[in-house]
């Protein structure tokens, strides 16, 4: 093995612990190397999507947009412990992303109905009064919603290999499939629909407080160790770049047009491409 070679193993070794947490690799080997039917294979759109290193923006801009929404909101901030324990809550997260993506048929059910039986004991009332359940099919759509407009975005601005118009529209069919597993209802098929659902959305959407605060955590008091605060500042920087116009007074966020068609847009080009050649399988060596 030469030291380049070294060098990122040992990055990517740091990255996928990071994301993935110390069963990691056990769990990648489970889900990709067990034998049985897949909904989906790994060139389908789906597996193009979730396997690539765009995600990384796709997330942090999923977890931003997501915010917006009170209700789901006050679900996160009364009941996720994200604050505590923000990468227990990604690496639980991407786990759940895999098994759902690349994993076989049982084990994404299994996975589905954990996740469910988590949701049904998140239930309380927001701030302004209103009862919320985490289970609740409207607001399941929701989170679905921005995850899949945030995660194709992402890709189409920075994956490896951008979708085609058509797999684009397959993508977010194929997603679909997870989200009415999950319990949502009326979930877009198409770019189209997808377009059509945020639209749909936007007046049920407001700035709170705990979404205020939770764009600080994630974006000026990130709980990263120091020595990754340049690459996840990256990441962060990209994330914010690719949210809509309208998100950004309520979320108290920068809007700097040309800074985010440049620089910023080089940077995550930058920062995605590196955690992709970090995260690409080594070279075989042959005993």
């Amino acid at each position: 093995m030469t030291a380049i070679e070294g060098m990122r193993a040992r990055v990517g070794a740091a990255i996928f612990a990071r994301v993935a947490g110390a069963d990691g690799p056990a769990q990648r080997d489970r889900i990709h190397d067990t034998d049985g039917p897949r909904r989906f294979a790994p060139d389908d759109p789906i597996g193009r999507v979730h396997g690539d290193a765009s995600m990384f923006v796709g997330g942090l801009r999923a977890l931003l947009l997501q915010s917006l929404h009170p209700l789901a909101m006050a679900a996160v901030d009364g009941h996720s412990g994200f604050r505590g324990d923000p990468w227990g809550r990604l690496q639980r997260t991407s786990t759940f992303l895999a098994q759902t993506t690349f994993g076989t048929t049982a084990d994404a059910d299994l996975a589905v109905d954990v996740v469910r039986a988590v949701h049904e004991r998140v239930r309380g009332t927001a701030p302004d009064g209103r009862p919320y359940a985490a289970s609740d099919p409207h607001l399941l759509r929701w989170v679905h919603v921005a995850e899949v407009d945030s995660f194709l975005r992402a890709h189409d601005r920075y994956g490896a290999n951008p979708l085609e118009p058509d797999e684009r529209d397959t993508y977010v069919e194929q997603a679909a499939v997870v989200a009415r597993a999950l319990g949502a209802e009326d979930v877009p098929t198409s770019v189209a629909e997808l377009d059509a659902a945020l639209a749909q959305f936007r007046p049920e959407l407001a700035g709170t407080a705990a979404a205020r605060r939770t764009a600080r955590f994630l974006l000026i008091h990130p709980p990263v160790p120091l020595a990754l605060r340049v690459p996840y500042g990256l990441l962060s920087a990209a994330a914010v770049g690719m949210m809509p116009r309208w998100t950004r007074l309520p979320l108290r966020l920068p809007y700097l047009p040309l800074t985010e068609a440049t620089a910023v847009r080089a940077s995550g080009i930058l920062i995605t491409s590196t955690i992709r050649w970090a995260l690409r399988p080594g070279p075989v060596v042959e005993r």
